[in-house]
């Protein structure tokens, strides 16, 4: 998949390179979110992402096109560099019970309000914690989230502790 994002990603730099941002006016309600998903999924880039956010937020902040889309890049580039994202887009499996929650909150008090700013819906409601998983399926979530770790200081989101 990594080598899909990246070919996806070159593509929409030429793409950029002559036109700026595909906005809608651009590439049609498809092409701008076709874009948007691109620059999503190349999490493998984080400069790239890094500059499209900033493309992104000045077309939005131009109206030519949705906040929600900066929300979730931004609260993607926030996870991934170990900041607590700010809207609350980006959930995680709770090893403890295998839930899917938050990853984190910057605003935890003002997470609904941050989200409307940016036309999202409330925050779905974080679940209760449940009966703790087995052992061994609570050490396969540790391993994944500990591999995500490594790939992420591999990539250069993060640093060596």
């Amino acid at each position: 998949m990594e080598a899909v994002h990246i070919r996806n990603a070159a593509h929409l730099r030429e793409l950029i390179a002559p036109h700026g941002w595909p906005d809608e006016a651009i590439a049609g309600k498809d092409g701008a979110e076709a874009a948007w998903l691109i620059v999503q999924h190349a999490i493998g880039e984080p400069e790239f992402q890094r500059e499209m956010l900033l493309l992104l937020r000045a077309c939005a902040d131009e109206k030519r096109g949705p906040l929600w889309q900066v929300a979730y890049l931004e609260d993607r580039i926030a996870m991934y560099e170990g900041r607590p994202p700010r809207y609350g887009t980006q959930w995680m499996d709770d090893p403890q019970d295998g839930r899917i929650r938050p990853w984190s909150l910057a605003e935890p008090d003002r997470v609904n309000e941050l989200r409307t700013m940016m036309g999202l819906g409330p925050l779905h409601p974080i679940p209760e914690p449940s009966p703790e998983l087995a052992m061994e399926e609570q050490r396969k979530i540790v391993g994944n989230q500990q591999w995500w770790e490594h790939w992420l200081i591999n990539k250069g989101w993060r640093r060596h502790p």
